[in-house]
């Protein structure tokens, strides 16, 4: 079995491998199967410039995929952390104070701008029971899709 093989088992096999291995990764979650793609396209890599015994190419194979899995579990993927604010804009908006640059009187709606971007924006739009006059400060209570919930300050 290992001879027939060593015989047929050629460096596109591998290649064709890896590339099946990197693009199944898009279909699956985890960024594992990518790093044993990366390994068999090593060996393909390697097979065309050395001649190497199948048992050889299985033992590269594995050691490539763990070591890049290993290095990307332990190095590179702590490091990625997942920098949006996609959620979090209820704890970044709740009791900040702004000043309400458009009046809501005689209707419910005003704008009001912080003094610093607060989710990439300084100024929003807030809804509040009372009227509220320009220049006044308002603290933010709670949010309504992309509208602000305010009390007077």
């Amino acid at each position: 079995m290992l001879d027939w093989l060593n015989t047929h088992i050629a460096y596109w096999h591998w290649l064709v491998l890896g590339l099946l291995l990197v693009t199944a990764e898009i279909f699956v979650s985890g960024f594992v199967l990518f790093w044993f793609g990366l390994a068999a396209l090593l060996v393909g890599t390697l097979l065309l410039v050395a001649d190497l015994s199948i048992a050889l190419q299985l033992l590269l194979w594995i050691g490539a995929s763990i070591t890049a899995l290993l290095l990307w579990l332990t190095f590179i993927k702590p490091k990625w952390r997942d920098r949006t604010s996609a959620g979090m804009a209820a704890e970044a908006l709740n009791g900040q104070v702004g000043m309400v640059i458009e009046s809501n009187t005689g209707r419910n709606r005003g704008k009001l701008k912080f003094p610093a971007p607060i989710l990439g924006e300084e100024e929003w739009l807030f809804l509040c029971t009372t009227d509220m006059a320009v220049g006044e400060r308002v603290q933010v209570t709670d949010i309504s899709g992309n509208t602000l919930i305010v009390t007077a300050l």
